[in-house]
């Protein structure tokens, strides 16, 4: 008997089937004449109209299984697809509230966990998902972000992005009075680069992810897209479930019974407040968990089908700027608006407070959000910097970034940034300490955050 590449069994000149056999992408092991686990007769020559029945059935069987497998899994892999996918990641505006930090450079610049920029979480993440089309929209500032990405995501530094780009959109202006004005806004800024979408390489996109370059977390976005797709969604909203402390700090959705967005709200309080609250189960949170946190709160991470994006901007908002604050609240009653939870560790660097908060919950145990997993890991500029070297130092609760000199101090639940040069008797506590710094003193330094703005 011998196994075909569709799966049927047919005889052969010898009496025994071989140990193992490729079905479909897997082995799958024959021994003594056993059928995935089924004693079968393996006479040479079959005598008589049951036998060959059984044979029949056996081929039938076998084959519907592993078609039927098959069309799931291509259909799961369709379904997946990233090459499907672009990603929009925004630059940010002024970024007023992180000054100094922005002062000169723009807000996803910004030095997050020692070693890192802000742009690498999103960029990371896409790269782990699977997504290699990325658009980074700047502003503001861009002259380090600029450098950053080209450092950072180019074709040599060991990164592939396979038949995929990276390519940094700057504000620019364009012939007719509305192409003098620079970005007004999130939507504002996707919409001058609408025909982006509509070029040879971006046929095959169906759907396109709109992402916030000044937030620390770790999702899989391809997860986020095939939610979406399953759903039939127009556009999907990324949420948080949130506590009665931190939700008027928010903008709040309301949801149907399946996960439909109905109204929107920004940072209720009160009674307001009150009348957000949804059941969480819905979105698949247990019981005792809804009742602590009753409220959802974007992201400020969407996907659109891109034919939907592209009509909302030219022809359903033309004069909207912002998503979150106008477009989306606007369209919830005109198409399918689906909520998609994500209970993880989510943080909006938007504030010296958030920014300072974020850095020191790293050097927790164990910590809310690390830079350690392998499997997803968050890519960097490579700065071929040489270990830190650390002479007759106490170091508690903390990270050293490479690069970096301690002599002769202690450190204590603090972040220290590359580069970094610290002498004899100084005393670092609940500190970030960013890029290319040296303290050379005889006292402590107590809770701060240091800026560098070179």
């Amino acid at each position: 008997m011998t196994a075909s590449a569709n799966g049927r069994l047919s005889p052969s000149a010898t009496s025994q089937l071989p140990s193992t056999v490729a079905l479909a992408g897997r082995l799958v092991k024959f021994c003594n004449g056993e059928l995935m686990g089924k004693k079968v007769n393996m006479t040479p020559k079959y005598k008589g109209k049951s036998n060959m029945s059984v044979k029949q059935n056996i081929c039938m069987s076998l084959t519907t299984n592993i078609a039927g497998e098959s069309k799931l899994r291509e259909l799961v892999l369709e379904r997946r697809d990233p090459r499907t996918v672009v990603a929009i990641i925004l630059g940010g505006g002024a970024g007023t509230r992180l000054f100094p930090l922005t002062k000169r450079r723009a807000k996803p610049a910004v030095p997050i966990g020692g070693a890192y920029r802000l742009i690498d979480v999103p960029m990371s993440n896409c790269i782990n998902s699977g997504i290699n089309k990325v658009y980074i929209l700047t502003q503001f500032n861009s002259a380090s972000l600029n450098r950053h990405l080209s450092r950072a995501y180019n074709f040599g530094n060991g990164v592939n992005f396979g038949d995929g780009y990276v390519e940094t959109l700057a504000a620019t202006q364009t012939p007719g009075e509305a192409g003098k004005r620079w970005f007004q806004g999130t939507a504002d800024a996707v919409r001058q680069f609408h025909w982006l979408f509509e070029d040879a390489r971006s046929k095959d996109i169906e759907d396109v992810l709109i992402l916030s370059g000044d937030h620390l977390y770790r999702m899989d976005y391809m997860d986020f897209v095939q939610n979406h797709r399953q759903s039939g969604a127009d556009i999907t909203i990324s949420c948080l479930p949130i506590d009665d402390r931190r939700a008027s700090d928010f903008g709040l959705m309301k949801i149907d019974n399946k996960g439909r967005i109905l109204s929107f709200s920004e940072k209720p309080r009160g009674q307001e407040l009150k009348e957000m609250a949804v059941d969480t189960t819905v979105l698949g949170l247990s019981k005792e968990e809804a009742e602590k946190k009753p409220y959802i709160a974007s992201m400020g991470v969407y996907v659109f089908r891109k034919e939907i994006l592209l009509n909302l901007l030219r022809w359903r908002f033309p004069t909207a700027n912002d998503f979150g604050s106008e477009i989306i609240p606007a369209s919830a009653k005109e198409f399918f608006i689906k909520a998609y939870l994500f209970n993880d560790y989510w943080e909006d660097i938007g504030t010296i407070r958030s920014f300072f908060e974020a850095n020191l919950a790293l050097t927790e145990h164990p910590p809310r959000f690390s830079f350690y997993d392998a499997t997803k890991p968050i890519y960097t500029s490579r700065r071929n910097l040489p270990p830190s070297k650390i002479d007759n130092s106490k170091v508690v609760d903390s990270i050293i970034s490479h690069g970096s000199f301690l002599i002769n101090c202690f450190i204590e639940h603090s972040v220290v940034g590359i580069r970094s040069r610290i002498n004899a008797s100084v005393h670092l506590k609940v500190l970030f300490y960013t890029f290319y710094q040296y303290i050379n003193c005889e006292h402590s330094v107590r809770p701060m955050v240091k800026f560098n703005l070179e």
